[in-house]
């Protein structure tokens, strides 16, 4: 990852830490606020580099084919899921990603246990794959809304650590970040959807109801956090009041995921290389 002496030296320890197993996470406003954090423009221009590094690394992950890569994203509505996704897996080409959103199950899902429908499209190796909400809205808001009882939701924490670690256990990279904004920064992008045509059919009821849960979502994800970050599958806390910082940031997060795993371009078949070489 290249960037020139002045971004490298500002944005040296700009970077997301794994949340550490069974830690207590601080889900407050000023967390979803990078303090100190350079100004827009750096991180913008630092974003850029990053993004270029993607295109690169994505070409020789996809050759290479040893791995997947998945990256989940959870947060509450207004975070920047869409956003996020539009102007990080932009860097991407099309053909070696794959997105998936999750909504509320189907009858013939609820038929099944509730990791069915999220493995049938966990990416295959070669490919880089993200989750818009996923599996743990089956500890979110499954627990939140009253959905099932306890017993049922309580079991699942470590039925989703089995799930995760078995993934990692055959070559699924797996990344899950929290997009984390306070409270005045959804009402503000909420609001802000009311007078958008491009955006205000987005607006649900429901999104007014679960804002007036706030305090039990967040309960609800320390939870996820303390008890579904480990190392096969760390979870970050992404904050993401500011869009230029939660870019940057996510966009960091993979490029060092990506250069971390040595990907390499395969050798040219010998057979096929003799067979060319004098081909008219």
């Amino acid at each position: 990852m290249k960037a020139n002496g002045e971004s490298a030296g500002v944005l040296n320890g700009v970077r997301l830490e794994p949340v550490v197993p069974g830690s207590a996470v601080a889900l407050g406003n000023d967390a979803a606020r990078r303090a100190g954090a350079p100004d827009k423009k750096t991180l913008e221009a630092a974003t850029r580099v990053l993004l270029e590094r993607l295109t690169e690394l994505q070409d020789v992950f996809q050759a290479d084919g040893r791995h997947a890569l998945l990256l989940i994203l959870q947060g509450r509505d207004a975070a920047g899921k869409d956003g996020l996704i539009k102007s990080v897996y932009g860097a991407f080409n099309p053909t070696g990603v794959r997105v998936a959103a999750f909504g509320p199950p189907t009858p013939l899902e609820l038929r099944h246990d509730f990791l069915w429908r999220v493995h049938q499209v966990v990416p295959p190796r070669g490919i880089i794959g993200v989750f818009n909400r996923s599996h743990y809205e089956d500890v979110l808001a499954v627990r939140v809304r009253q959905l099932a009882p306890e017993a049922v939701w309580q079991a699942r924490f470590a039925q989703i650590n089995h799930f995760e670690s078995m993934l990692h256990a055959n070559g699924v990279i797996v990344r899950k970040c929290f997009l984390h904004i306070s409270q005045d920064e959804q009402r503000a992008r909420l609001l802000a959807r009311l007078d958008d045509p491009r955006k205000n059919w987005k607006f649900r009821l429901d999104d007014l109801d679960d804002r007036a849960r706030w305090d039990d979502y967040t309960a609800a994800y320390r939870d996820v956090l303390a008890r579904c970050s480990t190392p096969a599958a760390p979870w970050y806390v992404v904050p993401a009041d500011e869009k230029p910082m939660r870019n940057y940031l996510v966009a960091r997060l993979l490029v060092e995921t990506l250069e971390s795993l040595d990907a390499t371009y395969p050798a040219m078949n010998p057979a096929v290389r003799d067979a060319a070489r004098d081909f008219r």
